[in-house]
């Protein structure tokens, strides 16, 4: 585009008006929100005031919470690494049997996280648990509450969040350039030595990012520390969500929520710097496909072999026994004990026709819906231009719709909180504290990061000569984004509002703050499931809506990624199936494969 039609876009009255209304959204849920949890913490009175530092050192209960939030971050760093880097060797760099079948066991995260993930865990290895229940038959002075605390808690979120791995370190394995590791071999060196000095330095940089999302989810986890962690262990956001239900403990809240984001953007700012330092890649001139390699040691092939079995069990006996306990009596799922004349569908039946069942799924398909299309709506404008006019003003645009990845949900939600609870100016004098709107707001806001990133690629993915060919011809600036650019963006932009749907339809860590009291989503209703308050039927319905948000994020996941890979299939290249597009590296011309290849800066959604 030339620099003319560039000035009369920017200086035309409906760019004006995005422009304005860009500001306006900015500003009231984006900064004010967040500087206010500083003011209302620092500066309660007007002139600075120390006392909810004060009353942060004097409870024991808020030290010991920051306390265990940062050991479950570094443990989390650690354990999710080493799972990780273990199951995307054996799918990916080691030849190992029944590979595919292991990469579907550990892919399950896919299609099932957050507070159903948490919820999960807790019916099959809880105290009443259908797992516990059995070993109480086999050991019967063993404790039902052995599945709690902290090593719950590091667990169920160590397999939540390999995730990234699958998705990220596994896509940079497929990089690696075979020749170096020929070049090793010819020289003698051993297959743990080519992978310890040649293949895993080359995934540092991805790895870093990993441990980065692994550090920050453990240091904000929320829906796993309330559902296994018991009463000894408790993170930081559930004390922030505690204190924020007193009015007399909210400094204490937010102060803990500005703990959180600055050791979030300290995180960030460290493992950046580390990261610079280095160079991995490869030096071959011409690299070659990277081949599986044999395991030649009898006995490590075999403990390598068992180990993955034994982990693909454990990724695999949740979603399994979820998904038979949906269909069992209520009898069955107390005892623990499942057999053919126990299985029925009232489950479904009451789940689904019922108003009480019916209810809160409704409702997060509806927050869902509407979040998603406003999300990608609002934003397919301004991802045009942010994409296309590079200058201070737009840089700092970006940067500021940035901002709910910097920060924490917690500490976006509390900002809402205080800084709506009252009628404020910047939205007309209304009180949204309290209200559904406030959700709704909060929703999209935590998803504009991701589509605006998202939607910037899809429309670099764009060939310009047909933007400049339709300019040459007479059409106006607007009218070639409509009738041209828009056309070509719109499979990733369905793509994305997919994937947004996907992954707001069992929200918890957001919904827990902000929800209306009348208007329940789908996460609280599982989350007091958990706790009992609905009896066996609460337990089953808890199966039911497991089994129909897995079936939902299924069809998305073939939807966003299968689609695409069985079309490049057709055109002559390997086709691939849902669960194997995530991660793979893809021709920049496909929008929708360039939504799946810029999501490594997104987080996955966990517990």
């Amino acid at each position: 585009m030339s620099g003319a039609p560039a000035r009369s876009m920017l200086r035309s009255p409906f760019i004006l008006t995005v422009g304005t209304v860009l500001t306006w959204f900015i500003a009231a849920f984006l900064v004010w929100p967040n500087a206010n949890v500083l003011i209302e913490t620092f500066f309660p009175d007007g002139s600075f005031s120390g006392r909810a530092a004060e009353k942060l050192f004097s409870s024991q209960r808020a030290m010991k919470s920051l306390g265990n939030s940062f050991l479950l971050a570094v443990a989390l760093s650690v354990t999710v690494n080493v799972v990780g880097i273990f199951i995307v060797l054996v799918t990916h760099y080691f030849r190992i049997r029944g590979s595919r079948i292991l990469f579907l066991g550990y892919a399950t995260t896919f299609i099932y996280g957050g507070i159903v993930l948490a919820a999960g865990y807790k019916f099959i290895y809880g105290d009443k648990g259908i797992v516990t229940a059995f070993l109480l038959n086999v050991v019967p002075g063993l404790d039902p509450g052995w599945f709690s605390g902290f090593f719950a808690v590091l667990a169920v979120m160590t397999f939540a969040t390999t995730t990234n791995h699958m998705l990220f370190v596994a896509n940079a394995l497929k990089g690696v350039d075979y020749q170096t590791i020929e070049a090793a071999k010819n020289l003698g060196a051993s297959t743990w030595t080519i992978l310890r000095r040649i293949v895993l330095p080359m995934l540092k940089p991805t790895l870093f990012a990993v441990t980065i999302l692994s550090f920050l989810t453990g240091l904000g986890a929320l829906s796993a520390p309330q559902v296994l962690g018991g009463r000894d262990f408790q993170t930081i956001t559930p004390m922030i969500l505690t204190f924020t239900n007193s009015p007399t403990s909210r400094d204490l809240a937010a102060l803990l929520a500005v703990i959180l984001g600055a050791a979030t953007i300290l995180m960030l700012a460290v493992m950046s710097r580390l990261e610079k330092g280095g160079t991995y890649f490869s030096v071959s001139k011409v690299s070659s496909a990277l081949q599986k390699q044999k395991i030649t040691n009898p006995a490590a092939n075999i403990a390598v072999h068992a180990a993955a079995y034994l982990l693909f069990a454990v990724y695999t006996l949740p979603v399994i026994l979820i998904v038979l306990f949906s269909f069992a009596d209520g009898a069955a799922i107390q005892t623990g004990r499942l057999s053919v004349d126990s299985l029925t569908l009232d489950n479904y039946v009451r789940v689904l026709t019922q108003a009480s069942g019916l209810r809160p799924f409704v409702i997060s398909v509806i927050y869902s819906a509407l979040a998603a299309v406003i999300a990608v709506g609002g934003l397919l404008l301004v991802a045009r231009i942010l994409q296309k006019h590079r200058n201070w003003v737009t840089a700092l645009f970006e940067y500021l719709l940035h901002i709910p990845w910097i920060l924490p949900s917690a500490l976006l939600a509390l900002g809402l909180i205080i800084s709506y609870d009252h009628p404020n100016p910047l939205v007309g004098g209304a009180v949204l504290t309290g209200t559904t709107v406030i959700l709704l707001i909060a929703f999209i806001t935590v998803k504009i990061p991701f589509t605006l990133r998202m939607l910037k690629a899809s429309f670099a993915s764009v060939n310009s000569s047909l933007e400049e060919a339709a300019a040459i011809m007479g059409a106006k600036t607007l009218y070639v984004f409509r009738r041209v650019l828009l056309p070509l963006v719109l499979p990733a932009a369905a793509a994305i509002a997919a994937l947004n749907f996907n992954s707001m339809l069992d929200d918890y860590d957001t919904a827990i703050f902000l929800a209306h009291p009348l208007v329940q989503p789908l996460g609280l209703v599982i989350k007091a499931n958990t706790d009992g308050a609905e009896g066996v039927d609460g337990v089953a319905s808890t199966f039911v809506y497991t089994v129909l948000l897995m079936v939902i994020t299924g069809v998305t996941m073939y939807l966003v990624y299968g689609r695409s890979g069985r079309r490049r299939g057709s055109k002559g290249g390997k086709p691939r199936g849902p669960l194997a597009a995530p991660g793979t590296a893809a021709p920049a011309a496909s929008p929708v494969v360039d939504v799946r290849d810029a999501q490594a800066s997104a987080p996955v959604r966990v517990p």
